[in-house]
């Protein structure tokens, strides 16, 4: 089944034997959105805020994963340890992620515990005190993290290439900022970005796990009340940011990050597709045969048959409004040239020739095991439902999902691989000089 959500959206969307979704959206805004999966003990809850790097402001580039790290470092009524003690004490867990689109808070806790778990996480959201001194440690802490993904050379090539294939556009920049703009970032930027941005019509919250939904409901409401927020005043949900494709231009052509490193890493793509394309599932498709696994024919013909890397695979990454793809592999730099040969041989061979039926039932194997078996995470399922009201609009359950997936035919796989094929392709290589 597949349900279209517009903002005012309520009640079941769907219900099966072993799971019931459903959706309520509270008197200011915030939307909540829940999946009862029978017989779990276990609960994940996110609080997601419509907000990525994408929406950053020139001067403010960073601020929304310096928020990330600086919402956990204490609250009016919490400190860090406090947070952090909340859910070590009960054997749960909580962490956050940034995103180009959206950031989430998120916690998984055994079904007795969410109470408290609503309550730490909505404190977090709401009443974070951005401490000065906090900042210029948490700063510290970042301008880490950014050096580390800095020495990961496959980090790199994929955040340069999502850079050169989305140039010039917000969603090409990267999610954490340069250590030039954390350097640079304010108390004030953060805290102007902070109050532009956590409100009630942004907040979304999604639950799944051993739960009732109007338990949560009742939660949730009650914890935000209590809040700093003024829940008083009557809203609508933020407008989705779901819309027309957006053709964003492709920095065509060869970029070579030198690092002093002795593999390199190659990524050859173009652009992509939106999260909510119609050939999304057929696209799927098409990676499983590309370069999804050892029986793939990247990794045949790449490692299997010309041992020209150790690893390699393809991949996509799909926003509400654009995306992009790419063939990876990591290779000796005298290698370099005749791996990036071979991928743009097997792109266009994808794209003009059929794959064998055989291929193709292996591919949807590989899709419909991998979609089944990750839905058995209640943390899967708790990230889907944000996703569907974020980012694709609807809601797709998992049966409707894997009848999509049974449905592709060959040449639906060699369209979708044309489309690819076309766009203006570009290269990223990070490797020794």
């Amino acid at each position: 089944m597949r349900v279209t959500i517009d903002p005012h959206t309520e009640g079941v969307l769907n219900d099966d034997a072993g799971s019931t979704v459903r959706r309520s959206v509270l008197p200011a805004g915030v939307r909540v959105l829940t999946e009862e999966m029978r017989g779990q003990r276990s609960v994940t809850l996110g609080f997601w805020i419509g907000v990525g790097s994408r929406d950053e402001a020139a001067h403010q580039h960073g601020s929304t994963h310096f928020l990330e790290h600086l919402l956990f470092k204490g609250t009016k009524t919490r400190s860090s340890l406090e947070i952090a003690s909340a859910f070590d004490s009960v054997g749960g867990e909580s962490n956050a992620l940034t995103g180009k689109e959206h950031t989430c808070y998120y916690a998984r806790v055994l079904d007795t515990d969410l109470p408290m778990a609503v309550e730490v996480l909505t404190d977090i959201v709401t009443s974070a005190l951005l401490d000065p001194a906090e900042m210029e440690i948490e700063r510290g802490v970042i301008l880490e993290e950014l050096a580390m993904a800095e020495d990961d050379p496959e980090d790199v090539v994929h955040e340069r290439f999502g850079s050169q294939v989305l140039d010039g556009h917000p969603l090409g920049r990267p999610i954490g900022g340069t250590p030039e703009e954390i350097n640079a970032a304010s108390r004030e930027d953060v805290f102007n970005h902070y109050q532009r941005w956590y409100r009630p019509d942004e907040l979304v919250i999604t639950a799944a796990g051993g739960l009732d939904h109007d338990h949560v409901v009742s939660l949730i409401a009650e914890a935000l009340d209590k809040s700093s927020w003024d829940m008083t005043v009557p809203g609508s949900p933020a407008e989705r940011r779901v819309g027309r494709e957006t053709e964003i231009p492709v920095r065509a052509g060869t970029e070579t990050i030198i690092k002093p490193v002795e593999q390199s890493q190659v990524i050859l793509g173009g652009r992509g597709m939106a999260a909510s394309d119609d050939d999304r599932f057929a696209l799927s498709v098409m990676h499983a045969v590309l370069g999804g696994g050892m029986s793939s024919r990247l990794f045949q013909e790449v490692r299997e048959r010309r041992g020209l890397a150790y690893s390699t695979y393809s991949f996509s990454s799909a926003m509400t409004d654009a995306g992009y793809f790419g063939l990876y592999a990591g290779c000796l730099p005298n290698k370099v040239g005749k791996v990036t040969q071979v991928m743009a041989a097997e792109l266009d061979r994808i794209a003009t020739e059929h794959v064998s039926g055989e291929e193709l039932t292996r591919a949807k194997g590989q899709l419909r095991g991998g979609t089944v078996l990750g839905m058995e995470e209640t943390s899967s399922r708790m990230s889907r439902l944000g996703r569907a009201e974020l980012v694709r609009g609807e809601f797709v359950d998992i049966s409707d999902t894997l009848h999509q997936i049974d449905a592709i035919t060959v040449e639906d796989v060699r369209k979708v691989a044309a489309r690819l094929a076309s766009s203006p392709r570009a290269v990223t290589v990070v490797g020794p000089a």
